[in-house]
């Protein structure tokens, strides 16, 4: 054999191995076509995604795009050994801050990037994916998964997600006659969700239990499983909501920096969200967090959802119809208070009462 034939390197030699790849795609294969719709039947594989805006029902529509990831929280899938359930977030994140502006999610692309691809480990971020793009009723178009030695320590990997929705032309949210008076309702999270997972992660290096350990907050689950309960997707309920009352004002994602940095975006400048805390239904693991880590309410709001995942602003004469739509629809309705003049450089939230911690 020649020098040449001796020593000449593969691919495979530089730790990317295009055969793991390959047997990826074809195990995903199934849990893509689940998640088919009107607009798009296309397979995956090849160079762009395609989506058919008209054979989806659409007249005039403005498109609406959103990307996000998952944070820190897949350090906890990756410590855990658990990653059914990490895609829905991916999926959650997105599509939550597309219905907030009226729009319906259409589809969805991934980008999964490892050091060290396993073909199983990468087929169950990608049923989850799938089974969030389901729950908000978007196709999974496409993706990319990245296999790069080098970047990601051993086990590692990152999850982006990208989705577009549309909406008609004129129907987007916030609407321009957001009122004082008008009412504020909260619709309840899951649990943490996908924000401030940093400081969760600090709080069990404090706490001294590992993943596996039963959650002190969750009976009957390890602390991993239950820090890894999936984003709530609200889509469908919201847009049964806008549809079948027309009288949404605006939405508000909570997301990372809770209350005061998420509500003011969707207000007009003079109004301000009067919110009373004693209203929320705080769940166990936000109690937990705060005395495990000696968290202050203050930083608590400003970190996490604390127990309301998405805020709905409607005239005070509509929180009832509003209220017995998103209910019937499955979701758990909290009055948080009202919409109220705002003082000249004033905050764009003011708490009232305490949070149950």
């Amino acid at each position: 054999m020649s020098e040449a034939g001796k020593n000449g390197l593969t691919y495979s030699d530089a730790g990317v191995d295009i055969d793991a790849g390959n047997l990826m795609v074809e195990k995903i294969k199934p849990a893509v076509r689940s998640t088919r719709r009107p607009g798009s039947d296309s397979e995956i594989g090849g160079f762009g995604g395609l989506f058919d805006l008209k054979a989806a029902g659409f007249t005039d529509p403005v498109l609406v795009a959103a990307n996000d990831g998952v944070g820190t929280k897949l350090k906890i899938a990756i410590d855990a050994d658990f990653h059914d359930t990490v895609g829905i977030d991916l999926v959650a994140m997105c599509v939550n801050d597309l219905v907030v502006q009226g729009a319906e999610p259409l589809f969805f692309l991934d980008y999964f990037a490892t050091g060290k691809l396993d073909p199983d480990q990468g087929a169950a971020i990608v049923n989850g994916i799938a089974a969030g793009c389901r729950e908000a009723g978007c196709a999974l178009i496409g993706g990319e998964t990245a296999e790069m030695p080098g970047m990601y320590s051993k086990g590692d990997y990152d999850l982006a997600g990208f989705a577009v929705g549309a909406a008609e032309r004129g129907q987007l949210l916030p609407v321009g006659d957001i009122a004082e008076g008008d009412a504020i309702l909260g619709l309840t999270s899951s649990g943490v969700h996908s924000n401030g997972f940093s400081l969760v992660r600090k709080i069990v290096e404090v706490s001294g239990l590992g993943w596996d350990a039963p959650a002190p907050f969750f009976p009957g689950k390890s602390l991993g499983e239950a820090l890894l309960t999936p984003t709530r997707i609200y889509v469908k309920p919201l847009l049964k909501a806008i549809r079948e009352t027309g009288a949404l004002k605006a939405l508000a994602h909570i997301t990372g920096g809770g209350f005061p940095e998420n509500i003011p975006r969707v207000l007009p400048k003079n109004l301000a969200a009067e919110i009373d805390l004693d209203s929320i239904p705080v769940p166990p693991v936000f109690s937990w967090l705060a005395k495990t880590g000696g968290v202050e309410a203050k930083e608590m709001l400003r970190t996490f959802n604390c127990g309301i995942g998405m805020i709905v602003v409607v005239a005070a004469e509509n929180v009832q119809a509003v209220t017995d739509v998103l209910t019937q629809a499955g979701e758990i309705v909290v009055p948080l208070g009202r919409m109220a003049a705002r003082a000249e450089d004033g905050a764009g939230v003011i708490y009232k009462g305490t949070l149950g911690l």
